[in-house]
This record gives structure tokens, C-alpha cells and sequence, in this order.
């Protein structure tokens, strides 16, 4: 097959163009000297790569940027996001993101693809994120990404009352007219959402939601699906947003498990509700007992 196809199949934490780069650049050999990505391989071959950050990682600049770090060591971070900061610069936002504040947090974050990040949550979703700190240990969180078998665990407030457990799968794709927007689709990528009702409160549900899959908007668009959409989705919550007064979604990610790349061990964390979301509640639970 072409290097490049080769290079795809064995080096799965990388897309493809990413990879075609690194063979532009003369960073991938094949029996000792640079090559072309069409070059057929027949097997046997002897690749050597020498990674580098893609040419749209390079140039961000390292921000002193205040990280609430639950975890660290030598092969990765966990990090509790605030609600607000925006993980990786892009559409318009070149700076004052997560990817800047690792760049300053620690050296090595400028020779990792995306400076270690290997999963995102939205610009106004709080809660926690893994990070790594070697290319190892990014090919082996994203390898367990694939697999499915990071376990992440949200609080969500819903909109309505929901009662019991259920399963959302359903697949997620760009709405056909709001291109800004994910949505229910034919077509879409697999998506599924396990839901349990945690407590009944006035006119909304605390309810927590565990990924299978990571859509972009994934528990955002199936809550709005089954007609439940979070207090404060100003994008999936339509006119329903004016319902309770929250300057964001309720939406935070309380617990992450997975297998730490270097030791095996299984690992997990659990971070405290934001002061805005908890203070959200307390209201709505004074309203109950009133």
C-alpha cells in the first residue's frame, strides 16, 4: 500500500494529513532516506519518524494562564476546566486558550501535537480533562478513546421532569440548515448517551450523563432530542432558554476514568461542582422546600 495509507494504519493517534506533513518535511524514512508519500510499501520495510507539531500548532504563544491541576506526573494532567475557557484557539479565537496555558504550564507541551490534548469540551463546560505529556502517552489515551473505554460521567440540568435511566443512540451530524449547529441526523456519526435521573427540582432535572462516544455537542443535542434540552443551551434550548436564568449550559464533567499509559493502573477523579452551578442548584432546591 502508499506510505501514507501505511503510516494511517500504524499511527492511528495522527490523521493522515498530519502525517503526509511529516513525509513533506523529510521527518519520515524509509530504509534510512526520505520518500514520497505515494511510495508503495511491500513489507519489511524499516520506517523511521521524528515527530513534530503540525504546521497549524506551531506559533501559539505560552500564556500564564491559572490551571486547576487535580492530577499531574510524568505521563499526563488532569486538569478541571472553568466554564469559559476555550481549549484549543480557533474560529476566531487565536489565544487565551487551554492549549496556551499547558504551553506555559510546562516546556515539553510545544513538541506534542496540540500540546497533549486529546479530548475537548465546550467553551462553557466545566469539568474535567486529561492531557498528556509525552507522545506515548498521547497515542495511548487516544488509543483508549477509540476503544471506548475512558469513562466520562457528567452533571447535566435538564429542562422538564425525567424520571428513571435510558439510552440515547442516535447519530450526530451538522444540522442540515444550521451549519453552526450538531443535531440528530441520518447520516450522522455514531453517537450514543446512557442518562440517569438524579433529582426532581422545579421545572428541571439534575440528571447525570455518561458518554460511549464523544460527538462535538454530543449530550447537548441528545437531551434536546428527547425533548430535554440543559438550562441555559442558549444554541439547542430555543425559546425555552428564558425558563431559568443560567449564563451558560448546566452542564459539568465530574468524573474521569481511564488506564494510566505508563504503570496500567486504573485511575479516577472526581471534581467538585463550579460555584455558579452549585449556587443554581441551592436555589432551585430552595424553591422546592419552599
Amino acid at each position: 500500500m502508499r506510505l501514507d495509507q501505511a503510516l494511517a494504519r500504524m499511527f492511528p493517534e495522527h490523521s493522515r494529513s498530519r502525517l503526509q506533513e511529516w513525509v513533506r518535511e523529510g521527518r519520515v524514512e524509509v530504509d534510512g532516506a526520505p520518500t514520497d508519500v505515494r511510495r508503495r510499501l511491500w513489507g519489511g520495510e524499516h520506517i523511521r519518524i521524528r515527530p513534530e507539531p503540525a504546521s497549524s500548532d506551531r506559533g501559539h504563544a505560552a500564556q500564564a494562564i491559572a490551571l486547576n491541576v487535580i492530577f499531574e506526573d510524568e505521563a499526563l494532567l488532569v486538569v478541571d476546566k472553568p466554564a469559559g475557557l476555550v481549549v484549543h484557539p480557533g474560529s476566531g479565537i487565536a489565544d487565551g486558550t487551554l492549549l496556551n496555558a499547558l504551553l506555559h504550564h510546562w516546556s515539553g507541551a510545544a513538541a506534542l501535537p496540540r500540546a497533549g490534548i486529546v479530548h475537548r469540551l465546550d467553551k462553557d463546560t466545566s469539568g474535567l480533562l486529561v492531557v498528556a505529556k509525552t507522545l506515548e502517552s498521547q497515542t495511548h489515551l487516544v488509543r483508549q478513546m477509540q476503544a471506548r473505554t475512558v469513562r466520562r460521567s457528567y452533571l447535566a440540568l435538564v429542562l422538564g421532569r425525567l424520571v428513571g435511566t435510558g439510552v440515547v443512540d442516535a447519530p450526530i451530524g451538522r444540522h442540515p440548515v444550521h451549519r453552526t449547529r450538531m443535531a440528530v441526523v441520518a447520516g450522522g456519526r455514531e453517537a450514543r448517551t446512557r442518562w440517569r435521573a438524579l433529582e426532581e427540582l422545579p421545572g428541571a432535572t439534575l440528571t447525570e450523563c455518561s458518554l460511549e462516544t464523544g460527538r462535538t455537542h454530543q449530550i447537548r443535542v441528545h437531551m434536546a432530542s428527547l425533548g430535554h434540552p440543559l438550562v441555559g443551551d442558549s444554541t439547542y434550548a430555543g425559546r425555552r432558554i428564558g425558563a431559568h436564568r443560567f449564563g451558560r449550559q448546566a452542564l459539568h464533567a465530574f468524573r474521569l476514568a481511564l488506564v494510566h499509559p505508563g504503570s496500567g493502573t486504573e485511575m479516577e477523579w472526581e471534581a467538585a461542582l463550579p460555584a455558579d452551578f452549585a449556587a443554581l442548584l441551592d436555589d432551585l432546591r430552595g424553591g422546592v422546600a419552599g
